[in-house]
């Protein structure tokens, strides 16, 4: 695709070259600075000063002044000039001759043995850009020989030059071009490379030289340009290797240039212009008769980087040279850009890296990337946008500011000037189309989420968050609450009014809430709990105030609305105090003082001391009779129903008989007080009786007035939990004593089962009781028959307690006898007493072998052993002491 990137300018008038002459013909051509050199046809070098002049429209002009020619006294043509611009020399190659000439008054120079510095057979000769010589009053140059297959290398001086290498090559060589040590050669048949200092080649590719003429153009570093047969542009470097691909020009290219990113080539009739990073033509300027293409590295950094050619006045033309000036690089990527040719703009940018400082490429190229992105998001291919932009590092305020009302009011946020887009906002972008915008918000919506914890939302994380705030809202998204939820920037005084437009009370009071209004927060959840304000967001809002009054640092808001939550719903509200976690941010809080807030709270406060009783295990007396005084009025209360709810009290009897049972902390004599002339409590009274070790009554009542068999059984069993056998089998011989009693009335009948309840006790629970006692107090003329299984079980019981205690007393017969061997063991251990040795107790030394060995063979005074045991408090004896000397 096409791209303006050059303009033809004319350098020098015609008159001005060729003054009274009725025609000449430019050679070849040089410029050094603003100097610029002509070789004619007529053996003549001309001196013309360029001045840039920009006019009033901004066209960039040359002004050219004549300042010298000279005549060289040759026959032919002027073939060559380079200019050695330290030496204030040109070396010029004319009729096969080549010698210096003063650059200033164009005057041969003299060598200092005399007779000019010239050499002779030369067909065309080089300059070495990159010279390995470090003297830079030197200049290295390249010759080919008209006679010899040989390239020569010189060094130039001002006035003498100097061979230092002449290099064999296997053909004649008719161009060449120099760079480093390396030589790139066109030879008559292939081009190579030569590295002169090594004598390495390396061969190209077949090139017939015949047909036209070659060409060998240093690009680079250690790369060139050549014309390869089929039309290309080959690039080679000194390796023999090609990096970019070809550039397809001309057949009948006869000269070719370098513009960094550009190839310029001349034909005929043409100059065309391709890129080096895409290799794709660029632009083509009609040029009719072009003769020498050239372009100058010093003229680029007078001039910002011309190339200057010439045309033979075969036609008579108003200028015999022009200047092919580059647009600026900017102009030309700012119009790629307005057509759109993003990915052209960037390959240009890029590879015009080398070119331009660091600084300024950096600010260059980050621009570049975010008008792409834009361009992209115009046209909705917003993955491709936003990659443009994450690249570009785009201040995100400029994406945010396309879309009306979303920049906070607060915000200083100004557009970039110039603007990186040409869309006024996202109504302009879209020209009504809501599905359209839509995408965009939704574009947005991922890109503000994925930025808002990067280095690119810093100094203006207020406007990111913001922006997402009424972004989400406005969409109805569930992220809406992860965003205030979470550690967010949104401003308030801009939020608020958005959030009450879409009814999102809610988040609202997220929102407050992350600001630190937690009062304002509770207010306005418990107007939607309510019903006075409208919001959906929040099914269980309830229960989040719940949860909020729960975890709440602010015990003065717990107390203000905890009344609210427990009218609400009791069993649920009484969480804030039941669930509340101790942590170093918040206050514990004093059951006492719960309790009393909850005294108007029922069933909250039941459930409160349940929590403190059964949960928690809270070891105070008033808590446990508390708590057991309420379940005892939820009985009464539920006796007193009429109807009463069979299941409803058969559930709160439990309750109340677990807690009798299970502990040890309430009143017990308040609770009976509260029972006593209550005949439905029977069972709970007995518990009570229990409890103050009131057994026989608790026994007659479960027996006589209840007449329940099992809840005796129980109660034996609960009431012995914890004690010793002797005090389990005395209870259960109680009991047993109560059914063998008989009924304490002799009318009825009711003995039968007495004497079935004993029967029944006995053969269930024969192992807790004195089989030779049991058999003592049952009557004659029961029959062994009915107490068979607990004599069976007594038996059992008896034979194993004996065996048992034989075994006991077998184990501690041989434990003894082990003893007793350990002892005689260490009986027969010798005991060695000197005078060396001293008294573990007193310290001094033994003077008599009478001594007492304490544990561990350790010997000391029989004195000393019995002032210890005199002395001491518990008059133990010491252990494994013998007289034994």
């Amino acid at each position: 695709m096409s791209v303006k990137a050059f303009e033809l300018v004319p350098a020098v008038e015609r008159d001005l070259l060729m003054g009274e002459k009725a025609r000449i013909n430019i050679e070849c051509i040089e410029c050094c600075g603003k100097h610029l050199y002509l070789g004619t046809n007529d053996c003549f070098i001309h001196h013309f000063l360029l001045d840039e002049v920009t006019t009033s429209k901004g066209k960039l002009r040359y002004s050219a002044q004549k300042l010298l020619h000279k005549y060289l006294g040759l026959k032919k043509a002027v073939a060559e000039l380079r200019a050695a611009s330290a030496l204030e020399r040109l070396i010029v190659l004319c009729d096969g001759v080549l010698f210096l000439v003063n650059m200033v008054t164009l005057e041969t120079v003299p060598s200092a043995a005399g007779g000019g510095a010239k050499i002779r057979g030369v067909t065309t000769f080089c300059i070495n850009e990159n010279p390995v010589n470090g003297d830079p009053f030197c200049v290295e140059m390249g010759v080919l020989s008209s006679k010899r297959r040989t390239v020569q290398i010189f060094m130039v001086y001002e006035d003498r030059v100097q061979l230092i290498k002449e290099v064999n090559t296997p053909e004649q060589p008719c161009a060449v071009c120099l760079d480093g040590y390396f030589l790139c050669l066109a030879l008559t048949t292939q081009y190579m490379i030569l590295n002169y200092n090594t004598g390495a080649s390396q061969d190209l590719f077949p090139y017939n030289s015949e047909e036209r003429r070659p060409i060998v153009k240093r690009i680079g570093r250690e790369e060139f340009l050549l014309a390869a047969p089929g039309g290309l542009g080959m690039f080679a470097n000194a390796e023999g290797a090609s990096q970019r691909a070809p550039v397809n020009w001309s057949e009948s290219v006869m000269g070719a240039a370098v513009c960094f990113p550009y190839v310029v080539a001349l034909d005929e009739s043409f100059i065309t212009i391709h890129s080096m990073l895409d290799q794709q033509l660029k632009q083509t300027l009609s040029f009719r008769d072009g003769h020498i293409l050239q372009d100058f590295e010093e003229l680029s950094r007078k001039l910002k980087f011309k190339t200057v050619f010439q045309e033979r006045f075969s036609w008579l033309p108003p200028s015999p040279v022009y200047v092919l000036v580059p647009l600026p690089l900017e102009k030309q990527i700012q119009d790629l850009l307005a057509n759109h040719r993003v990915e052209e703009a960037l390959v240009l940018t890029e590879g015009a890296q080398r070119n331009i400082p660091k600084d300024k490429f950096q600010i260059l190229h980050k621009r570049i990337l975010q008008q792409a992105g834009f361009i992209q998001f115009g046209i909705l291919q917003f993955q491709e946008a936003k990659e443009y932009f994450r690249k570009g590092q785009l201040d995100v305020r400029e994406l945010i500011s396309l879309y009306p009302l979303l920049l906070p009011a607060s915000s200083s946020f100004t557009r970039c000037h110039p603007p990186l887009h040409e869309f006024a906002d996202l109504n302009h972008l879209a020209q009504g189309d809501q599905e359209k915008v839509q995408r965009c918000k939704q574009f947005l919506i991922g890109y503000l989420r994925e930025v808002r914890s990067t280095e690119v939302a810093n100094g203006c994380r207020e406007d990111v968050d913001t922006a997402l705030l009424k972004l989400y809202a406005e969409q109805d998204q569930d992220c809406l609450l992860d965003l205030l939820s979470s550690n967010n920037a949104c401003l308030l005084a801009d939020s608020v009014p958005w959030l009450e437009r879409y009814h999102k009370y809610f988040a609202l009071g997220l929102l407050y809430r992350s600001n630190g209004q937690e009062a304002a927060a509770l207010q306005l959840w418990i107007r939607v709990v309510d019903g006075d304000l409208h919001d959906a967001t929040k099914s269980d809002l309830y229960d989040y105030i719940v949860n909020f009054l729960r975890s709440c640092s602010c015990l003065d808001l717990v107390w203000k609305y905890a009344d609210w939550a427990l009218q609400k719903d009791a069993a649920r509200g009484v969480s804030i105090f039941t669930k509340r976690t101790c942590t170093k941010d918040q206050s514990p809080l004093n059951p006492d003082d719960v309790i009393k807030y909850l005294g108007k709270h029922s069933q909250a406060l039941l459930l409160y001391l349940e929590h403190l009783v059964l949960e928690k295990k809270a070891q105070k007396e008033k808590f446990h009779t508390h708590l057991t005084v309420l379940y005892l009025e939820k009985v009464l209360s539920s006796l007193s129903a009429s109807p009463p709810n069979e299941e409803q009290l058969s559930s709160a009897r439990e309750k109340l008989q677990g807690m009798l049972r299970e502990s040890n902390l309430y009143r017990v004599q308040y609770l009976s007080g509260k029972m006593e002339n209550c005949e439905q409590l029977l069972l709970e009274r007995a518990i009570l009786h229990g409890k103050l070790e009131e057994h026989d009554k608790a026994l007659h009542i479960l027996v006589h007035q209840l007449r329940d068999f099992p809840s005796a059984e129980a109660f034996c069993m609960w009431a012995a939990s914890g004690r010793d056998s002797s005090y389990q089998e005395r209870l259960f011989h109680q009991l047993l004593g109560v059914y063998l009693a008989g009924p304490e009335t002799a009318e009825g009948d009711g003995s039968g089962d007495l004497k079935m309840a004993a029967v029944d006790l006995l053969n269930r629970h024969g192992e807790v009781f004195d089989a030779v006692r049991v058999l003592q107090l049952l009557p004659e003329e029961w029959s062994l028959q009915l107490l068979r299984p607990f004599l069976a079980r007594a038996l059992r019981a008896s034979m194993h307690a004996s065996r048992v205690s034989q075994i006991a007393l077998g184990l501690s017969r041989s434990e003894n006898l082990q003893l007793l061997h350990d002892r005689l063991k260490e009986r027969k251990k010798p005991v060695f007493v000197s005078e060396r040795k001293g008294c573990h107790l007193c310290h001094n030394t033994f003077s008599e072998p009478d001594v007492v060995c304490l544990p561990g063979a350790v010997p000391v005074h029989i004195h000393c052993v019995a002032q210890r045991v005199k002395d001491s408090a518990t008059k133990k004896q010491l252990c494994n002491s013998s007289n034994h000397t």
